[in-house]
């Protein structure tokens, strides 16, 4: 056990980080799998499994569990395999949009 004072604090922040940690971890696996499972199973429902899946990810990036290019890479694969399994349309192309044009300096 520590002695300095913030040495203690430091083991109490852990700790709570820790739990925190391992509770987005365990949502984000149960979401990973529910969508796996959707998708094997030709389930109706794929398409907002993997929106949650999409979400979990983004969380777990937002708070530095994961690396933003690991949840990048997974989000790809989960619209691959949505895609793949048949559960995506494919999205149409919108129209070029036009940039405005650069304001003139006086």
């Amino acid at each position: 056990m520590p002695i300095i004072k913030s040495a203690k604090k430091r083991v109490k922040v852990a700790k709570k980080a820790a739990v925190r940690n391992s509770k987005t971890k365990r949502s984000l696996k149960s979401a990973l799998k529910a969508f796996t499972n959707a998708v094997a199973g030709g389930a109706k429902d794929a398409k907002k499994l993997e929106s949650k899946a999409a979400s979990e990810l983004d969380k777990a990036a937002k708070k530095g569990l994961l690396h933003k290019n690991k949840v990048a890479r997974k989000k790809s694969q989960l619209a691959k395999a949505a895609k793949s399994a048949g559960t995506v349309a494919a999205k149409p192309k919108a129209a070029a949009k036009k940039k405005p044009a650069a304001k003139k300096k006086k």
